[in-house]
C-alpha cells in the first residue's frame, strides 16, 4: 500500500464488511461472489448486494460500497482487472478469493457464504496478506529467529523473536505496528519496516519479538460495536511483553516497548498496564487518533497530489459531519451506524485518552523519534507538541530526522504517497540511535 491512510480505510473495510465468520465453499457462492464483485466494480451497487446476507446488506449498504469504491481508487489509482474468485484457505477457513489490480497497488478480494449461498464475508484486502497459511521458516539476516504465538481471545497470533547470537541475556523489544491490519514486518508494498528493526537491533545486541496484529491474523472475527483499539492494539501488547520477559536468553528487567504510528499513540497506555517495562520507544507519535486525524491525513496527501481544495472539500464533507458527530457522542450510548467504516465505539475508545498526558505520568525513560518527511504524522504539528511538552524533561529523549519519511526511509523532495511504492529500508542512523539508547538505560529492577 502506498498510504497508511488507505491501511487504515482498508482494515476497517475489512472489519465491517465481515459480518461472519462461517465460511460454505459451494459453486453457488462463488457464482455470487463473481457476481456481487463484478457489478461493485462496474459502479452497479445495487445488484452488488443483492445476495448479500441481511447481517452483511444491513453493513455494506450500496452507498458505503459506492463511497469505498471511490477511496480505492482515488488512492490506488484506476481500477484495471478482476481475476476470477478461487477456493482458498485462511486461518481454517475455506474462502473464495479474486486478484484485484489497481494502477498503483494490487488487492484480493475475500468472499464468504453462509448455508444458503448468502455472502456472509465481503473483504478487500491488500495482496500479500488475502492467504494467512502455514508461516515460512522465520529467518533474520544477523540474528537467530525463531516461531512464537501470542495468545489471543481469538487464537494465536504468529510472530518471530530475533535473538542476537551469543548466550545473553540480551534486552529485549517488543514492537507494535502501526494502523490497518499490518503482519509482524509492518509490510507496505515492497518495504518491511519492522523486519529492518529487528536484524538491525540483533546485530547490536538487542532481541526482539514482533507478530502479527489480530486485525490481520483474525479480521473475518472481528466484527460488531464492541471493537475497540484497546481490542485491536493495547491487549495483545501487553500478552506479548509477558510472553517476551519469559524467553530463555532475554534479560527480563530489561524489556523495551516499541510502537509505530497507532502503536506509538497507544505505547503510554500499554505502559500504563506494565510498570515493568524498561523503557518506551515512539517512532512517528501521534498526538491524537480519530477522524480528524484521518481527515488531516487526506487533506495533506491530496494537496500533494495537486486536488484542488475545493474539491477536497467536498470529498471530506461527509467524513467531517461523522466527526462532528462523535465529538459530541456519549461513549456509555454510542450512536448507531458506522463512521469510516468503523462503529462509533471503536473510535470513541480512544477519544479521551491523551498520551502526551499519559507520558507525564509513566516513570520509564521515553524516546520518541520522528521524520522531517513524513506526510501523516507531522513534524511541525505532532513532534512540536511533544517537544513543548517534554524537551526540557530529561527522561524524555527526543530525536527528527531530516529527509526521513512516515516509515524512516528516504523520502522524495518533496515528499509524496509514492515514496511508499519505492524499496527503501529504514535508516541506520536511526537503528543506532534505538540500539544506543536501549543500552544506555539501566536495569528495571
Amino acid at each position: 500500500m502506498n498510504s497508511q491512510t488507505l491501511s487504515v480505510l482498508v482494515g476497517l473495510f475489512c472489519l465491517m464488511f465481515a459480518a461472519s465468520s462461517h465460511a460454505e465453499s459451494t459453486t453457488a457462492c462463488r457464482a455470487h461472489g463473481q457476481a456481487a464483485l463484478a457489478a461493485w466494480t462496474q459502479g452497479d451497487d445495487a445488484n452488488a448486494v443483492k445476495d448479500f446476507s441481511p447481517d452483511t446488506a444491513a453493513q455494506a449498504t450500496p452507498e458505503k460500497l459506492k463511497a469505498v469504491w471511490s477511496q480505492l481508487q482515488g488512492t490506488a489509482g484506476a481500477f484495471r482487472k478482476l481475476g476470477d474468485l478461487q477456493a482458498r484457505t485462511a486461518n481454517g477457513y475455506t474462502l473464495f478469493a479474486a486478484d484485484m489490480d489497481f494502477a498503483n497497488l494490487s488487492f484480493t478480494a475475500l468472499i464468504a457464504c453462509d448455508a444458503h449461498d448468502r455472502i456472509t464475508t465481503f473483504r478487500i484486502v491488500p495482496a500479500d496478506a488475502a492467504v494467512r497459511g502455514q508461516a515460512s521458516a522465520p529467518q533474520s539476516a544477523t540474528g537467530i529467529a525463531r516461531a512464537v504465538q501470542v495468545p489471543s481471545p481469538l487464537g494465536p497470533l504468529p510472530g518471530t523473536l530475533v535473538l542476537p547470537k551469543g548466550d545473553g541475556p540480551f534486552p529485549a523489544v517488543l514492537m507494535i505496528v502501526g494502523s490497518g491490519p499490518h503482519d509482524r514486518d509492518e509490510a507496505i508494498g515492497p518495504n518491511k519496516a519492522f523486519r529492518d528493526l529487528a536484524d538491525g537491533l540483533a546485530a547490536a545486541g538487542v532481541a526482539s519479538l514482533r507478530y502479527d496484529k489480530r486485525t490481520y491474523a483474525y479480521g473475518a472475527k472481528m466484527t460488531g460495536s464492541d471493537v475497540t483499539v484497546d481490542k485491536e492494539v493495547t491487549d495483545d501488547a501487553v500478552t506479548a511483553l509477558s510472553l517476551l520477559a519469559k524467553q530463555p536468553h532475554v534479560d527480563a528487567r530489561r524489556v523495551f516497548l516499541l510502537g509505530h504510528s497507532l502503536g506509538a499513540f497507544m505505547a503510554p497506555r500499554i505502559g500504563e498496564r506494565d510498570p515493568q517495562l524498561a523503557g518506551i520507544i515512539m517512532m512517528a507519535a501521534p498526538t491524537s487518533f480519530g477522524l480528524d486525524t484521518i481527515i488531516k491525513q487526506m487533506r495533506y496527501q491530496a494537496s500533494l497530489q495537486g486536488v484542488p481544495a475545493a474539491q477536497i472539500d467536498q470529498k471530506l464533507a461527509p467524513l467531517i459531519r461523522q466527526r462532528d458527530i462523535l465529538a459530541q457522542a456519549d461513549p456509555a450510548h454510542p450512536p448507531a451506524g458506522d463512521f469510516f467504516h468503523a462503529p462509533a465505539g471503536y473510535w470513541l475508545s480512544v477519544r479521551d485518552y491523551d498520551p502526551v498526558a499519559t507520558v507525564r505520568h509513566l516513570r520509564e525513560p521515553v524516546l520518541l523519534l520522528q521524520g522531517a518527511a513524513d506526510i501523516q504524522v507531522f513534524a511541525q504539528q505532532d513532534f512540536a507538541a511533544w517537544q513543548a511538552a517534554f524537551a526540557h524533561d530529561p527522561r524524555v529523549t527526543l530525536i527528527e530526522y531530516p529527509g526521513l519519511s512516515h516509515m524512516f526511509m528516504p523520502a522524495s523532495q518533496p515528499p509524496s504517497p509514492g515514496d511508499y511504492d519505492r524499496p527503501a529500508h529504514v535508516d541506520a542512523k536511526v537503528i543506532g540511535d534505538i540500539a544506543r539508547w536501549i543500552k544506555a538505560q539501566p536495569d528495571h529492577s
